[in-house]
């Protein structure tokens, strides 16, 4: 059960769109070392064109922890879909979220601001000035209208769009609701809505967003007028004269009134209504509620400024993970480069693809096209592809390299090693792993033979596994085994073609990238003779 953005924000001081954790390795899709090396980040950064606070919040919570059911995967795309063939409805959502992303900040500060009293000056985004009565009043309007504008919108028809509205409409029968939409009662038993008011006598105030209190200045002039008419004197008399002394008397009634009748309203409704706004579980739904339908948006408007092909996958159920994709993009890299290489990939019937090539031949920008549109596919969004089918992977794991650190005890061998176990335990037939490099810090011979024994378990498991190697030792021993697809980075006249293509490179071009860098044997020396 996802928690709701709203219940994630309650300890912090303002809204936070990456407030979202992936979840323990082996309870979600993906877990936080997967999270770091497939560069989720920087994958949200790309696709997010979300225009509210909520609805970027709710797009990085969800490449955070992704849908793991075909069905829910599959609801995603039909709501895109619906939202791509009826642009009356498409254009409706947008009026929508563009109106909420005026009034959210208000929303915001209502439940997070914090109140300067009457004579503070706000500088800070989350400050409050006065009583609060304007901040009430806007704040409390976002929600009001916004159920307002989705219940004068046509329904949808695809099931995850409607639960959407549903949600929404849902808010109006709730006590936030009534509260909201006012009047408020404070009463001996607490504050009350008018629902909850219904054939109630007892007594009870009335609280309203303003310091103007018809009934409590009636009250005060029908007592100077009581008392004028029962004791009748000089004092009472209006007159011209009489004005000076009028207001000695007034003014510091005034003076009184203000800070006793803002500061009351405050402490007694406002800030116990923003609470019991901030902790309540029909806000946080119907928050996040609009947060998806900008979510929505945003898989659009990132399909249609790519500078690639772009498609919904095909999702299909199988035994185990499979993948097929035709001239695939990476979401990152390619969205600027419109000289990005496009590679096919096909893993259905093999479970292991083992991938040799020299340095900076694009290996690991392959893998990671690979996690990043699996990643995309499962939250119902385009991937950068001309055709993708693939199925829902309950694990999405990416191991590369580890440093180890001087509280493991265990060497830069066994850190990795740990982490492979981790990833193998939590894998199962239907997961996707890739592995970059294996069994680093440790002789060849004990390489070749741990390696062999991880990628034969793996292989074993049933799970989609790709090697990304420079051992062809070891690429040899399984293809020898039948086991596994090798694969190699093409490489024409020294320089990478960036494509992806049968084979196995024996090859590692080193000197070639310390070359680049400067780094290499010949500038070596020659530091050190500059150096003399």
């Amino acid at each position: 059960m996802l928690q709701t953005l709203l219940q994630l924000w309650q300890e912090r001081s303002w809204p936070d769109i990456k407030a979202s954790k992936p979840l323990p390795t082996g309870e979600g899709v993906i877990d936080q070392g997967g999270f770091n090396t497939i560069e989720v980040d920087e994958l949200f950064e790309t696709i997010n064109q979300a225009s509210t606070t909520i609805g970027k919040a709710v797009l990085f919570r969800t490449l955070t922890q992704p849908p793991a059911s075909l069905s829910e995967c599959e609801a995603r795309q039909q709501a895109v879909t619906e939202l791509r063939n009826n642009k009356a409805l498409k254009d409706s959502i947008e009026r929508i979220v563009a109106n909420a992303e005026t009034q959210e900040k208000s929303f915001y500060l209502l439940l997070f601001g914090e109140f300067l009293g009457a004579l503070g000056t706000a500088k800070e985004e989350h400050e409050i000035e006065g009583y609060g009565y304007l901040q009430f009043k806007r704040g409390t309007r976002f929600l009001l209208e916004l159920v307002d504008e989705i219940n004068a919108t046509k329904e949808p028809q695809s099931a995850y769009l409607k639960s959407i509205f549903d949600k929404i409409k849902a808010y109006a029968n709730s006590r936030s609701y009534s509260l909201m939409e006012g009047p408020v009662y404070i009463t001996e038993q607490g504050i009350r809505s008018k629902q909850e008011r219904k054939g109630a006598f007892s007594p009870a105030i009335i609280f309203k967003p303003s310091l103007f209190k018809p009934l409590l200045i009636s009250s005060f002039f029908a007592l100077i007028w009581a008392a004028a008419h029962f004791f009748p004197g000089d004092v009472f008399k209006v007159s011209v004269e009489a004005i000076p002394t009028f207001s000695i008397f007034v003014v510091p009634l005034l003076l009184i009134y203000f800070p006793i009748i803002g500061g009351f309203d405050r402490d007694s409704c406002i800030i116990p209504l923003r609470n019991e706004f901030k902790q309540s579980d029909d806000v946080a739904e119907i928050l996040d509620a609009l947060g998806q339908l900008d979510e929505l948006l945003s898989f659009l408007k990132f399909s249609d400024s790519f500078g690639h092909a772009t498609v919904l996958p095909s999702l299909i159920e199988a035994e185990h993970h499979c993948i097929n994709l035709v001239d695939a993009v990476n979401p990152v890299l390619g969205q600027l480069n419109q000289d990005y290489v496009g590679n096919d990939f096909d893993l259905q019937e093999e479970k292991l693809v083992l991938i040799t090539g020299p340095n900076s031949g694009g290996k690991t920008a392959f893998c990671k096209t690979i996690t990043q549109i699996q990643l995309l596919a499962q939250i119902g969004c385009y991937v950068p592809a001309k055709s993708a089918t693939l199925t829902v992977a309950d694990r999405i794991f990416y191991q590369a390299p580890e440093i180890s650190h001087l509280d493991d005890g265990e060497g830069r061998y066994g850190t990795e090693l740990k982490r492979t176990k981790q990833i193998f335990l939590a894998a199962t037939a239907k997961s996707l792993v890739v592995l970059d490099e294996m069994s680093e810090g440790t002789t060849f011979e004990e390489k070749m033979e741990s390696s062999t024994n991880v990628l034969d378990g793996f292989y074993r498991k049933g799970n989609s596994t790709i090697l990304i190697t420079h051992n062809h030792q070891l690429v040899d021993a399984f293809v020898k085994q039948r086991k596994g697809s090798p694969r190699q980075v093409e490489f024409a006249n020294d320089a990478p073609t960036y494509k992806l293509v049968e084979g196995i490179s024996r090859v590692s071009h080193a000197d070639r990238v310390a070359k680049k860098i400067g780094f290499s044997k010949e500038d070596i020396d020659n530091y050190l003779a500059d150096s003399k």
